[in-house]
């Protein structure tokens, strides 16, 4: 989503950190091309001259002047202000004194409301080892009830819908779902609430109703951040009729220009809790605006990238992996296994972007998706034999291989070869060679900090062997 603004950002503070000193006539034009980059991504006009105003006043001050190294000190300080904007500290989910928490969620229809009730719910589930129930509290949209529970059987989580059909009581679907919630002891309630295609009183008054009934110790907004503009205006407009505690970004991984992320907090004043960042019921997490600060300035997220790699990573086979690496003894087998942990991290263009020096790289590469599909097609189209040991793979075995997995020969035989090149790869690692592999590693990728500390590899950082080596600059 920040695609864009963060090329601009990026030209335009590399072009400062070419400079020695800094007069005041480059920090004017330095911003003047940030004020314009900020416009141009639909970032609320009031919020960008507040930004540009405390970015100036900071770094025409003693701050940057006595810096041994100004044009960093002004990076520094951009990066402090996008943080500000974006709300500072992480807001953390807040739970009730006592259970159940009730989460009111409401919002525009079209938002994705009902899909991140689901998100929020295996969040939850998952990550914070809460038992919620979700509430079918929406009787405008057809099929919303069916949707989410839809969405509750997929994330394993019970949802309640008694009475709830159209022309039913929200108001005493959303009563009923708490008190079957105190029963059965969950200590989270999920409240799907209608929504309009606009803001409406008789939207409001149903809101209001539903709040006076249930007292929700929570009451989230959840907002599309790909209409722009718009997304600040309903927020500030919730805002004023029902009290808003937070805000739920969804589509933050669409092609949109991004500036809703960027000035609803700071207009509404509330801050953003979670971020939709993608389609799926995973593709939900906290809103950390230092993080996202950090991606949108090329800096990297490298918490996120350690969190999705501690995720997708089982300790016990990573183990079992750093043994074999060691015995330089890994299989065809645990190639397939590490590439598929590979891509739980997500799409390998996000997860490389989170590398900090690869950011600004990533637009000057391609990256074919799909070769590791194809890759794990050949693998599981081999025999357990073939895969222990492929020096068995001669040229009638290629050809069965190749015919499995849909692909051609040549596929196949240039899998082989690149495995090859790999466990030779990883012979040299454990036999002295590893400390100039990984210098090479880095001299590839700027400085992409402790490769160890991302958990894809044994004690030295290295990385997985399923990690595509194959990619391709346009």
């Amino acid at each position: 989503m920040f695609e864009s603004l963060s090329d601009r950002l990026q030209g335009v503070l590399g072009r400062l950190r070419a400079k020695g000193k800094l007069s005041e006539s480059d920090i004017d034009d330095a911003l003047r091309e940030v004020r314009v980059a900020l416009l141009e991504a639909d970032v609320n006009f009031k919020v960008v001259k507040t930004f540009v105003k405390s970015v100036k006043e900071r770094a025409l001050s003693d701050e940057v002047s006595k810096s041994l190294t100004p044009a960093q000190q002004v990076v520094k300080i951009v990066n402090d202000e996008l943080i500000e904007i974006l709300g500072g500290e992480t807001a953390r989910f807040k739970l009730a004194e006592k259970p159940p928490t009730v989460v009111l969620m409401a919002g525009l229809q079209g938002s994705g409301k009902t899909t991140a009730c689901g998100k929020l719910a295996m969040y939850l589930k998952n990550k914070g080892n809460h038992e919620p129930l979700l509430v079918a509290c929406d009787l405008q949209r057809p099929a919303a009830v069916t949707q989410l529970e839809v969405l509750g059987e997929r994330v394993g989580v019970p949802v309640f819908s008694e009475g709830a059909v159209a022309g039913g009581d929200p108001v005493a679907v959303a009563r009923a779902g708490v008190a079957r919630a105190k029963d059965l002891g969950r200590d989270v309630v999920i409240v799907d609430t209608a929504g309009r295609l606009a803001i409406d009183e008789e939207l409001m008054a149903q809101l209001r109703q539903i709040t006076d009934a249930v007292e929700p110790d929570q009451t989230y907004l959840v907002v599309d951040a790909m209409i722009g503009q718009d997304a600040v205006t309903v927020a500030d407009h919730f805002n004023q009729e029902i009290p808003i505690d937070g805000l739920v970004l969804t589509k933050l991984d669409g092609d949109a220009r991004g500036g809703a992320a960027l000035s609803v907090r700071e207009v509404v004043g509330k801050p953003i809790y979670f971020a939709g960042t993608g389609e799926t019921l995973g593709d939900f997490e906290p809103f950390h605006p230092d993080r996202l600060a950090g991606r949108i300035l090329g800096m990297g997220d490298m918490l996120t990238l350690i969190e999705k790699a501690e995720e997708a990573f089982d300790i016990e086979q990573a183990a079992q992996m750093e043994e074999k690496l060691r015995k330089a003894s890994f299989t065809l087998e645990d190639f397939l296994e590490q590439m598929q942990q590979v891509k739980k991290m997500g799409p390998l263009t996000q997860v490389l972007g989170m590398i900090p020096g690869l950011g600004s790289q990533m637009k000057d590469m391609e990256f074919d998706e799909g070769e590791m599909v194809r890759v794990e097609a050949i693998i599981q189209s081999m025999t357990p034999l073939e895969r222990r040991d492929p020096s068995v793979i001669k040229g009638s075995r290629r050809r069965r291989i190749a015919a499995g997995s849909g692909t051609q020969v040549q596929d196949v035989n240039e899998l082989l070869r690149e495995f090859k090149q790999v466990q030779k790869m990883m012979k040299s690692m454990m036999g002295g060679g590893k400390r100039k592999m990984l210098k090479q590693l880095g001299a590839m990728g700027g400085d992409m900090g402790d490769p160890a500390a991302l958990g894809l590899g044994g004690p030295g950082g290295e990385l997985p062997p399923g990690f595509p080596t194959n990619l391709k600059l346009d």
